[in-house]
């Protein structure tokens, strides 16, 4: 596998890992038990690893790694949880 195509797929996991801590254990602290500062702090993270994401989605789409059918559906998964641990899976599927 490509070296982009490695850093998408290590950023891609890091981003749904700060997603589904965001989703199941940030904002459940928030609303249930009065702690906004976990989803500032959650948030955060997640928003920079989602930057992160987008760039390395860039980069290996400009690396001539993937098609952009392929940039569309992965920048699409990183919006469902569990979405992005599916981007390796298609990456060896399609290879």
């Amino acid at each position: 596998m490509h070296k982009s195509l490695k850093r998408l797929v290590w950023v891609g996991h890091a981003e749904g890992i700060s997603y589904l801590v965001l989703l199941f254990i940030a904002m459940p602290l928030k609303h249930m038990m009065g702690m906004p500062i976990a989803v500032k702090l959650v948030g955060s993270a997640h928003g920079v690893l989602f930057v992160l994401f987008v760039f390395a989605l860039l980069n290996a789409f400009m690396d001539k790694q993937m098609s952009i059918k392929q940039g569309i559906w992965f920048f699409i998964l990183s919006f469902i949880p569990f979405g992005t641990f599916f981007i390796e899976r298609n990456l060896k599927a399609a290879q």
